[in-house]
């Protein structure tokens, strides 16, 4: 029987409670399954263990973590700590220095879940985006010259390499050829001469790889419109680390709401663990109170048993997601309901352990 050791990096704001939640569930899925264990090991890096030490997280934090099977993270960020602080020195330094260069965020309208926009059928919005998740718009390649002077410039280099280009295009090829799906490239070639373009090139070259995926190419001002207007459009989406980072937000909102966004930081070739994280934000001015909503840490386990090659048990939990939102008898505030966060998670053990046998 497959042990599994997990890392949590709780980290800021509602992160702990989430967490705890999805936590919960894995634990009993691996009891109620008999096919794998589950150990976790808690980290408590974060905004407050910065104000604390001066620091995200340990000198040696990169190499603790290393020997794990996946990262659990929670959310960063707090008032007092600059934003590119907390998202340079825990996040982006996790996924770059575990080449965790894929991101993959499902934006999938569940059966209950609300959606903004009018008439719209379930099934039309349901697609998965394929970000870049290592080098693009967040390289944080640039320079401050003449800082405070009248003539102060700001440069801000968006780093684009062959390697890291063609790798995660391919991925979501891979991806929409083994589900028979079509394939969207969301790109601003319009506007950004060199980046853009380059990563057109690419698509356009890979895909003759490919004659058998469907696929089509946005601009990302248009592919925005489309999103709202007529999102079935889209079923596997590539996109750069920005643009991918705003769209899904904005995939977040028409699919019901933060509290259900799922993200995975994903390592395909496995030499270093992968993380997996709610991607809503850690929400201090709700934190403590039971009002945080567990969905997307929980939904974030479902993929992370994808991951680990229990698809079934993933698919289970997801099933289960949806039967909360159509029930409706066990919701946290910011879907209608007068639940608290544990009450939640606890529903959901309750029905997955009539579901797994």
């Amino acid at each position: 029987m497959k042990n599994y050791k997990v890392a949590v990096i709780a980290g800021d704001g509602v992160g702990p409670e989430v967490l705890a939640e999805g936590m919960k569930v894995l634990r009993r899925i691996a009891e109620l399954s008999g096919t794998f264990a589950v150990d976790f090991i808690e980290f408590p890096w974060g905004c407050e263990y910065y104000l604390k030490h001066g620091k995200m997280m340990d000198e040696d934090g990169m190499e603790k973590l290393k020997e794990f099977d996946a990262i659990y993270l929670g959310a960063v960020g707090y008032p007092g700590v600059p934003d590119h602080v907390s998202l340079g020195d825990l996040l982006l330094k996790i996924r770059r220095g575990f080449d965790q260069y894929v991101n993959l965020r499902p934006i999938q309208l569940l059966a209950g879940a609300p959606c903004p926009l009018k008439d719209i059928p379930r099934e039309e919005i349901d697609m998965l985006v394929v970000r870049e998740n290592s080098e693009g718009e967040y390289a944080n390649v640039g320079a401050r010259l003449y800082p405070g002077k009248p003539e102060e410039v700001v440069l801000q280099t968006g780093v684009f390499s062959r390697k890291g280009t063609e790798r995660i295009i391919r991925y979501a090829y891979e991806l929409a050829r083994k589900n028979k799906k079509t394939l969207t490239s969301i790109s601003k070639g319009n506007a950004l001469g060199y980046s853009m373009v380059f990563w057109d090139e690419i698509f356009a070259e890979i895909g003759k790889e490919y004659p058998d995926v469907e696929i089509h190419s946005y601009l990302v001002d248009a592919a925005s419109m489309f999103f709202v207007k007529d999102p079935k459009r889209f079923q596997v989406v590539v996109t750069s680390n920005l643009f991918g980072d705003i769209l899904t937000d904005l995939g977040a909102a028409i699919a019901g709401g933060m509290g259900l966004a799922a993200g995975a930081n994903i390592n395909p070739e496995r030499k270093y663990p992968s993380m997996f994280e709610p991607i809503h934000g850690s929400a201090p001015d709700i934190a403590g109170k039971g009002l945080a909503n567990p969905l997307a840490s929980i939904w974030s386990i479902s993929q992370m048993l994808d991951f680990w090659g229990q698809e079934t048990l993933g698919k289970i939990v997801l099933e289960t997601i949806e039967q909360i939102l159509v029930e409706k008898y066990v919701l946290t505030p910011d879907l209608g309901g007068q639940a608290n966060t544990a009450s939640v998670g606890n529903e959901v053990v309750r029905l997955l352990e009539q579901k797994i046998k």
